[in-house]
């Protein structure tokens, strides 16, 4: 089992830049590969940010490639997204999905971006970009 928990969110003005942090529990967290996710309102759950599970490969959304980095701390069971120059559009809720490579859909792959691959999922973190 793997349990996540998303912070770093808030309110911050168009051009500006927040970091989001995903917290991990669980012995194997270092094997998993690790995604972020967000959420606006009246519309579906959209793939951000992939990270491999040794950090090594990572993927972005076209909307947020140069934008964003997705990066991990092993030694603090961490995955980061670090966001610059936001828009308004940027706003949503922002989940962290962690999946297990060895089995399942699409086994083996190096990352993940549909929100059916990943098995745990955070609480969410509002980020909120105003004009």
């Amino acid at each position: 089992q793997v349990q996540l928990v998303e912070s770093g969110g808030g309110l911050v003005q168009a051009g500006g830049s927040l970091r989001l942090s995903c917290a991990a529990s669980g012995r194997t967290f270092s094997r998993y590969a690790m995604g972020w996710f967000r959420q606006a309102p009246g519309k579906e759950r959209e793939f951000v940010a992939a990270i491999s599970w040794s950090g090594a490969s990572t993927y972005y959304a076209n909307s947020v490639k140069g934008r964003f980095t997705i990066s991990r701390d092993k030694a603090k069971n961490t995955v980061y997204l670090q966001m610059n120059s936001l828009k308004p559009e940027d706003t949503a809720v922002y989940y962290c999905a962690a999946r297990w490579p060895g089995t399942g859909v699409n086994s083996g792959s190096a990352y993940y971006t549909a929100t059916y691959e990943y098995d745990y999922w955070g609480q969410g973190t509002q980020v909120t970009v105003s004009s």
